[in-house]
Order: structure tokens, then C-alpha cells, then sequence
């Protein structure tokens, strides 16, 4: 019989995950590398030609994609920083607010139990031009002098914006109640030694408070950055990357490139080298807020 061991035992438990991320995660992203050097046909997944980095030279050279990636950078620094700066906020307000913010916490979460396509549907009936609401609002109050003046989803200078509001809306709950949690877990002395040294609340915010928040504000900036710049569900069921292509981010392009023409080696590069910019992007950040900040404290 077979002595199960500490050592053992632990494996046996992480078995099942192991497997789990060998079939769901391990495999994909071996099959998505193979197909970047493959012109592989949606059609016929068995009978990719060898191309080497055919596939990549045309990512880098097409104009389209680059376009794309410019438009990803754009729509996650829109999305990054409104859900950044509002929840902070209110972070910060919850907690100056101490037990009575319970009722208010629970209100700002339910955003958090809507499904991301249920809110891209609510709000592309919201900013529709003529019957949306927020075009009404903004006649009533007359600020516009009617309701097809501003037409949120079909200009190309704001529909970038308008397909990121729902993200800013859906998920800023989640930053601001990370955040709080991370101003719970400062120490209380830490914040009275600074008032007996003299500090005002901004010396005690920049001095204690952001520094003691670095890894948390690590966490949440990468894991909304990487959430934002994949983004696909919400803006496609606004706008399908329109109007002419001027919310198209990479992932609708993947999207049009595998699904739609069918070319499965060239949208295997592409996601190879958005998966790869997303690596190098979490590392920088990781390193400027959590390491080089650790650093200097």
C-alpha cells in the first residue's frame, strides 16, 4: 500500500486544477502560438501551410492593426482612468464614513451583478440618438436644443468614449470596494503618529496613505488594464466596432480576422502579440507602483 505522504497528499489536491489549467489555459495557448506560424484556414484547421513569421510581419505592417492597437490604448486609459479616479473617491469617502457607508457600499456594488453584455444592451438604449435618454435629459435641462444633436454612437470622436462608460460604470464598484479594503487594513496609529508630527490631510494622504497602497493599487490598475484593454462583449453590442471601424479594438479585430474572413494563422499572431504586450504592460506596472515604489519608502 502506498504511504500517502504530506507531500503526496498536497499534490492529490492539486490535481484537479492542474488539469484544469493544462486542458482549458496550457493547451489554447500552445494551439494559439502553433497557428501564429501556420496560414491556417477556419475551414480547414488540419491543413496549415508553414509560413514562419509571415504572420507577424503582416500584424506589424497593417495599417488596420495598428490602428486597432492605438484605439485598445486609447479606450483602456479612458476606461483605467475614470474607474481609477471615481473609485478612489469613493474609497475614500467610505471610509471617512466608517460603519455608516454599509448601506451605501451595498448600493454601489449592484452594478458588479450585472452581466457585461446586459450592460452594453442598457446603455446603447440610453445614448441611442433620438430615443435614448440621456440625449433627453440633456435637451430638458437645454443643454442641447434637440435630441439627435449629439449622436453618442454613430460619431467617430466619441463613440470611444460612449462604449467605454458602461465599463466605467459596471466595474468602478469593484475598484473603490478593493480600495477600501486596502484603507482598512492601514494602521490607525500610523495616521494619528503623522497628525501629532504636524501633517495636514494631504501630507498624510501623499505620505502614508498612497504609500501604504501601493500594492493594492498595483493589483487593481493590472487587473482592470488587462480586463479594459480585452474588452469585447460591451462594445460589440453597441456598436460592432463601428461606426467605420472607430471602436474596433483588438479583440473585435481578432474576432473579424478568425471568425469572419476566416484566416486563423494571421489572428493567432495578432492575439500572440496582444497577449504579449499585455505580459510586458503588467510587468512595467507592476515594477512602477509596487517595486520601484517599495523601493523608495
Amino acid at each position: 500500500m502506498i504511504k500517502l505522504t504530506d507531500r503526496r497528499f498536497v499534490l492529490l489536491l492539486l490535481a484537479p486544477a492542474g488539469c484544469f489549467l493544462v486542458i482549458f489555459v496550457a493547451y489554447p495557448l500552445l494551439l494559439l502560438l502553433r497557428n501564429s506560424f501556420y496560414e491556417v484556414s477556419l475551414y480547414a484547421l488540419n491543413d496549415g501551410v508553414y509560413v514562419g513569421w509571415d504572420n507577424f510581419v503582416k500584424a506589424l505592417s497593417s495599417p488596420r492593426v495598428r490602428e486597432s492597437a492605438g484605439r485598445t490604448l486609447n479606450y483602456t486609459l479612458i476606461a483605467l482612468s475614470a474607474e481609477f479616479v471615481l473609485g478612489f473617491g469613493a474609497a475614500l469617502l467610505f471610509n471617512a464614513l466608517g460603519k455608516r457607508s454599509e448601506i451605501l457600499r451595498t448600493i454601489f456594488a449592484f452594478p458588479l451583478m450585472i452581466p457585461p453584455i446586459v450592460a452594453g444592451l442598457l446603455w446603447r438604449f440610453m445614448l441611442i440618438d433620438n430615443i435614448g435618454i440621456v440625449n433627453h435629459i440633456l435637451e430638458t435641462l437645454g443643454i442641447i436644443g434637440d435630441a439627435s444633436d449629439i449622436s453618442w454612437l454613430g460619431d467617430r470622436d466619441l463613440v470611444l468614449f460612449s462604449v467605454a462608460l458602461p465599463n466605467i460604470w459596471l466595474t468602478t464598484s469593484f475598484v473603490a470596494l478593493v480600495l477600501y479594503t486596502g484603507l482598512q487594513n492601514i494602521p490607525a496609529e500610523l495616521i494619528e503618529a503623522a497628525k501629532i508630527d504636524g501633517a495636514n490631510n494631504w501630507q498624510r494622504f501623499h505620505r502614508v496613505t498612497v504609500p501604504l497602497l501601493r500594492p493594492v493599487i498595483a493589483v487593481v490598475l493590472i487587473l482592470r488594464g488587462i480586463d479594459a484593454a480585452r474588452a469585447f462583449d460591451m462594445i460589440w453590442i453597441q456598436t460592432e466596432g463601428g461606426p467605420r471601424f472607430a471602436s474596433e479594438i483588438l479583440s473585435i479585430h481578432i474576432y473579424r480576422a478568425m471568425i469572419r474572413y476566416g484566416n486563423v494563422g494571421e489572428a493567432s499572431a495578432i492575439a500572440t502579440l496582444f497577449m504579449l504586450g499585455m505580459v510586458l504592460a503588467s510587468a512595467l506596472a507592476f515594477y512602477v507602483i509596487w517595486g520601484r515604489g517599495s523601493s523608495q519608502s
